[in-house]
């Protein structure tokens, strides 16, 4: 089973520590590192390979979720920016990563796309850390629509 699959099925369990929220397309959830804080990622559910083998119906509702997601990070976080990216290329699912990006970046870091940070060394999601931070997202997507399930 693909990491993207073994998420979205530990999240229908309630096993993943993780989850923002149940949103109508499938799972926000706080991303594995947090190089910069809010990092989360957008699964669908059910797992699709890609965007282009979603429905027009499904692809809307996945997109405005993802914007939704987005609009309560940058919300939660006081970010100068976000950045999407729906890769697939390590992970062949769909999946979008949502990143904060910060005018507190190294202005060399800031220009640049994210994977050029050290993930090896990056800190790690822990609850106790980021806990507040996931909550709070999770609470904006809650006042942003009544279609969201968050804890």
């Amino acid at each position: 089973m693909s990491l993207i699959s073994q998420r979205v099925e530990l999240a229908r369990n309630g096993a993943n520590d993780k989850v923002i929220c149940r949103m109508s397309s499938g799972w926000a959830v706080m991303g594995d590192v947090q190089f910069l804080p809010g990092y989360c990622l957008l699964l669908p559910d059910p797992v699709a390979p890609s965007l282009n083998d979603l429905d027009v119906e499904s692809r809307a509702s996945y997109l405005l979720d993802m914007a939704r997601l987005g609009d309560a990070v940058l919300e939660a976080t006081g970010a100068l920016r976000m950045n999407y990216e729906i890769l697939g290329n390590s992970e062949p699912e769909l999946h979008c990563h949502i990143f904060p990006r910060y005018s507190s970046e190294p202005e060399q870091n800031r220009k640049m796309p994210v994977w050029f940070y050290d993930w090896k060394t990056a800190t790690p999601y822990a609850e106790q850390s980021h806990g507040e931070l996931r909550k709070k997202i999770a609470q904006l997507l809650n006042t942003s629509s009544h279609e969201m399930h968050c804890p």
